[in-house]
């Protein structure tokens, strides 16, 4: 995020785009919806009538897939009605023009055939978005996991931009991280094209530094595989071992047949975890990992912020912590690392080698923590990005995007289309949750969410047993007839195994990011 979740209370207007923040994001969407009770304006931007639709002044229910196409109108009406911020762009960016030259061809009408809404709300959210300022925009996952998704991105921060909604408070382009410390992950290094504080592999100066810090020499000059990559190198053979961390990929990658056949094509395969799961039947070595609650460490959340963690209880069996485990096959093969605890590693390595995270130490970070970049130990961390207009690069930046369909579309044989993802009750893939008997109870089997247009045209009941297919497969389960998903389309999350709605995602994947195309692929609906 460039802001902060303190922000949301004050903030005058939010622009939701591709998130379901109510059961994805429940904490930060109470803060929006208090907002909202305090008079902030809210733009929803979703296919589904979710539950944030009922505190939203505008919901524009585009089609699937076609988040590029409305947004480049929206920046169409801005600039041909003159209410985009022309001083922002004129001394903070860089590239209007071709922003300009590409928006130009994506008039309402057009956007309106694409996207499935009138050329008139399109219009009218231009206006609205540029009627208060600043404005906070929110996304997840239904903005990246699109074939399309970096394209996406890119969008939604050429709209900030354009209507100057960067560098202050209350403003920004703000990602919601889907998992716990997914952002402290990243922050890490757990990139293929990155060491810790995002110093880039192909940077000579970042592959010495590192090199003298590790001891080691000859660090690659070029940037690693992505999982889709290194899961085709199990099959082929490129890939000889597979060290799995914490993530359930027999049950979170598209195309679970797929996923299992390279999990059995691996030639060695670890996986290191807090439990048993789908992905473990496959492992050689299983490590067992201490989970959060059983060791000292930090994460950083979705607003940059690194927060202590502390020890509540000890660790069962012969569980251990991850950092623990690593040191310890390290040292099997020759390596001895100094550090010997959390607080070591991060005051001794981490905030040393990376310049954002350099005045972040275990004293200052006893109480809320502290938001990077923080330079220096002297430095209160940045609540904000861009501060004034002022780019990390110099000047932000507009990246100019065609729309592109999804990878797969609906057709005679596979009429509706699937999209995924979580629901309030359970989290990712019930590794921690399905083990809780109060969670089951309040949501103990998916549905197959369908539209009452639908339901009454194929006489599917609420609570029948449908079958759901696709190119890849298919599951039963039973139906849930809501008004909140649209005609032809059908809405499935991922939380439980029989049910998977993994089972039948498409894997087609974004050729910047590799990330999946989990929000979009065909079906067929059969009554059983």
């Amino acid at each position: 995020m460039t802001n902060s979740f303190k922000e949301f209370k004050n903030a005058k207007m939010f622009f939701v785009i591709g998130s379901n923040m109510t059961e994805a994001h429940p904490v930060a969407a109470t803060f929006l919806k208090n907002a909202v009770r305090k008079g902030a304006k809210l733009i929803l931007v979703d296919p589904r009538k979710q539950k944030l639709a009922q505190f939203a002044d505008i919901h524009v229910p585009i089609k699937v897939g076609s988040d590029i196409a409305f947004l480049n109108s929206l920046m169409y009406v801005l600039i041909t009605e003159d209410l985009y911020d022309k001083h922002f762009v004129a001394n903070h960016t860089e590239g209007f023009d071709e922003l300009k030259k590409t928006v130009m061809s994506y008039p309402p009408e057009k956007a309106a055939e694409i996207c499935g809404v009138s050329s008139d709300m399109i219009v009218k959210t231009a206006r609205m978005a540029a009627s208060v300022k600043p404005m906070m925009l929110c996304y997840t996952l239904g903005i990246t996991e699109h074939t399309c998704g970096r394209n996406n991105v890119v969008s939604v921060a050429n709209l900030q931009m354009l209507l100057g909604n960067l560098g202050m408070e209350m403003g920004g382009v703000n990602p919601l991280r889907g998992q716990n410390n997914v952002q402290g992950a990243c922050d890490m290094g757990a990139l293929p094209n990155v060491f810790p504080g995002y110093q880039t592999v192909i940077s000579p100066e970042a592959r010495q530094k590192f090199e003298n810090a590790w001891n080691v020499t000859g660090l690659p000059d070029k940037n690693g595989m992505m999982i889709p990559q290194m899961m085709d190198g199990l099959v082929s053979g490129k890939i000889k071992g597979f060290w799995i961390f914490g993530e359930n990929l027999a049950n979170t990658e598209p195309d679970i047949h797929k996923v299992e056949h390279e999990l059995e094509s691996a030639e060695f395969l670890v996986v290191q975890d807090i439990f048993e799961n789908e992905t473990t039947r496959f492992a050689d070595v299983i490590l067992p990992a201490a989970a959060w609650s059983e060791n000292d460490g930090t994460f950083a959340n979705s607003e940059r912020r690194v927060s202590r963690v502390r020890k509540a209880c000890e660790p069962p069996g012969v569980s251990k912590p991850n950092w623990w485990i690593f040191r310890e096959v390290a040292k099997r093969m020759g390596h001895a690392w100094a550090s010997n605890s959390a607080q070591e590693l991060w005051d001794n390595e981490i905030s040393v080698l990376a310049p954002n995270l350099a005045g972040i130490k275990y004293y200052r970070i006893e109480n809320d923590g502290l938001q990077w970049p923080c330079p220096t130990e002297e430095h209160p961390g940045t609540p904000f990005l861009h501060r004034d207009g002022n780019f990390t690069r110099g000047k932000g930046l507009f990246t100019p995007a065609e729309w592109t369909p999804p990878a797969e579309v609906s057709c005679s044989d596979y009429p509706f289309v699937l999209s995924t993802g979580r629901r309030l009750y359970h989290y990712h893939t019930r590794t921690q949750t399905g083990r809780t008997q109060g969670l089951n109870d309040l949501l103990g089997e998916e549905t197959a969410d369908i539209s009452l247009f639908d339901a009454k045209k194929m006489g599917i009941k609420n609570g029948e047993t449908i079958r759901v297919s696709s190119r890849r497969g298919s599951i039963t389960l039973k139906a849930r007839v809501t008004a909140e998903v649209p005609e032809s389309m059908v809405w499935m999350a991922f939380h439980f195994r029989e049910a998977c709605a993994n089972w039948l995602t498409n894997a087609a994947f974004d050729p910047y990011t590799q990330t999946a195309e989990y929000k979009a692929c065909a079906v067929k609906i059969e009554k059983m």
